[in-house]
């Protein structure tokens, strides 16, 4: 759902931001992309359009090489002097079969046993770098072949045994997980620079163009893939975080991984020359900033956002934002600007609304559920249409969560909703919209 598709924000955005989640009573997670989400999954070629209109923007790509990332054509790569590529495409895999297959979400949701058992094992020196027991590798592979539950807890495996098999799992993928399409892409992210005041190009990266090209560039990645991505990035970038202990920094993990994550398949150091260091300092890249990566820049919001308030508020939407004034009443927390503008922007949406049955009934809930002594005028609503939400691969990986994680997670997303008088100056605006509409239609 739209909600539960991009989380790590404890507290809502300022501004224009929308409830995508009441959980309980006290309990609202809140979504920063939410009509990012909802136009990636309702309007995919809308999405699509904007997205490549802004990467156009940023970093100059060809005719061929924008035409690979808009799909229009085959990606082009550096030639294998290996067997030919596509047979890779080819090959027919038994099913529960994760090594070697395209990434589904069984496929994920048994790597990220892996994943959460390295998270705890990030003070292991050379982790990643040192190879381990082939033997128990093997026997690992099959047991997540088999779709199995492992306890990875146990002692039967080491660390190192654990890091060699994830990094076999991606080497093994039929398409690298940042995939031929984008290949091009990233070479020209990393060989965006400055600009001086006269207009020269320098030598110096230019990183604030480099982090909102990737932003939309990962974007546009297969949902798996962007979904695996984020996981493993957010491992690495832990990892790196304990290099006094592990002697694996960003660029060593780099080294690692960009052959397994970036290169095309097939193609080996002596095919790729000079464009091997520049991978690198790629991937490294994207492990030191991958806690900006998965957020949408904030004129993708801006637009996403403007692109459905042209529209009718979904009629699923209306009730869930009311349902916080309902819950406001139990909360004793101090009030907070994000929560007032959210009121705000509710009430302006319900004042907005044409006369009819359904604006009535939600009023008439406003003044159920506010303070005492405070009331609404009689208004009406139109009922809209509701809209589906779409289904996402990111509920099943959560389910393979654990618990305490995923409490953990949750926690994070956790705000108590504000004091009565951010509701009685919420409807106080509304009434006064209200009232100012009748004595104009008089």
């Amino acid at each position: 759902h739209f909600g539960l598709i991009l989380v790590g924000t404890v507290a809502p955005p300022r501004g224009n931001s929308h409830v995508s989640l009441l959980l309980n009573p006290q309990t609202v997670i809140f979504n920063p992309d939410f009509f990012v989400e909802k136009l990636r999954h309702e309007q995919p070629e809308v999405f699509a359009e904007l997205v490549l209109s802004h990467i156009s923007r940023l970093i100059d790509l060809p005719g061929s090489e924008f035409a690979q990332l808009q799909g229009a054509v085959e990606p082009e790569v550096p030639p294998s002097s290996g067997f030919l590529r596509s047979f890779n495409f080819l090959k027919r895999k038994d099913k529960g079969v994760i090594f070697g297959a395209p990434l589904t979400e069984e496929g994920i949701a048994q790597v990220y046993q892996l994943i959460e058992y390295l998270a705890k094992s990030l003070h292991v020196e050379g982790l990643f770098r040192v190879p381990g027991n082939s033997i128990r590798q093997q026997a690992l592979r099959e047991m997540l072949n088999s779709g199995a539950d492992i306890d990875l807890e146990t002692g039967d495996y080491h660390p190192n045994d654990v890091a060699t098999v994830l990094k076999a799992f991606l080497g093994e993928l039929p398409e690298p997980l940042l995939t031929h399409r984008h290949f091009h892409a990233h070479l020209k992210i990393a060989d965006l620079t400055r600009f001086d005041e006269e207009g020269n190009k320098t030598t110096v990266p230019d990183k604030e163009r480099q982090i909102q090209s990737l932003q939309l560039l990962l974007m546009l990645l297969p949902p798996p893939n962007r979904s695996l991505l984020k996981l493993l990035l957010d491992l690495l970038y832990r990892t790196a975080k304990h290099q006094d202990k592990n002697k694996m920094s960003a660029l060593n993990l780099a080294l690692m991984f960009a052959p397994h994550i970036i290169w095309p398949k097939k193609v080996n150091a002596s095919n790729l020359q000079e464009n091997i260091c520049k991978l690198n300092d790629s991937v490294a890249f994207l492990i030191k900033h991958s806690q900006k990566l998965f957020k949408a820049p904030v004129y993708i919001r801006e637009h996403a956002r403007m692109h459905f308030s042209s529209s009718k508020i979904s009629q699923t939407q209306v009730p869930v934002l009311l349902s916080l004034v309902g819950c406001e009443n139990g909360s004793s927390s101090s009030r907070g600007q994000h929560t007032e503008e959210a009121l705000k922007e509710l009430f302006d949406h319900v004042s907005n609304m044409p006369e009819s049955a359904q604006k009535k009934r939600f009023i008439r809930q406003l003044n159920k559920q506010g303070p005492p002594g405070s009331s609404l005028p009689d208004c009406r609503t139109p009922s809209d249409q509701k809209h589906r939400r779409s289904r996402s691969f990111s509920g099943f990986i959560k389910r393979k969560i654990s618990g305490n994680q995923l409490a953990i997670d949750k926690s994070r997303r956790q705000m108590s909703l504000e004091s009565p008088g951010v509701v009685d100056h919420a409807k106080h605006m509304l009434q006064e919209r209200v009232s100012t509409k009748k004595v104009k239609s008089k």
